[in-house]
């Protein structure tokens, strides 16, 4: 009787513990990369971390002229936007003409296309517990 509790007992401990470490991929293709100068930055983003600097996870890649694919590994169930910036010169930060128009392209979850500086509200999607594809144009 102790060995069929003891049993039980560590399979739903295990049980227990892989629902709350399921994670996803979220997978997301950038389009329109008008050259292949720099690096394009993509940064996953909470609601906390929006337009304040780093990510909940951020990826660099090498520019290429047409479309990447980028892949967010290990992305918890939650609400999160994504922005995307094609850093032309690899100063790891948006550049602005006098201005105050960027002089680099960027991009967000939901292809929002405002003038002034972006929201979550308007950027934010839903990670469930199944893998998802996204595409983002500059």
């Amino acid at each position: 009787m102790k060995n069929l509790a003891l049993t039980l007992g560590i399979l739903l401990i295990a049980f227990t513990a892989k629902a709350q470490s399921e994670t996803v991929t979220v997978k997301v293709t950038i389009e329109n990369v008008l050259n292949d100068n720099g690096s394009v930055l993509a940064s996953l983003h909470n609601t906390d971390t929006f337009m304040k600097g780093a990510g909940v996870i951020d990826l660099k890649e090498t520019a290429k002229k047409g479309a990447i694919t980028l892949s967010f590994e290990n992305v918890e169930p939650g609400t999160y936007a994504i922005m995307v910036l094609h850093d032309e010169n690899n100063n790891q930060r948006m550049d602005f003409e006098a201005n105050g128009m960027p002089k680099e392209n960027y991009g967000m979850s939901n292809n929002v296309m405002v003038m002034g500086p972006p929201t979550f509200a308007d950027a934010k999607f839903e990670v469930a517990n199944e893998d998802m594809e996204l595409t983002i144009r500059f």
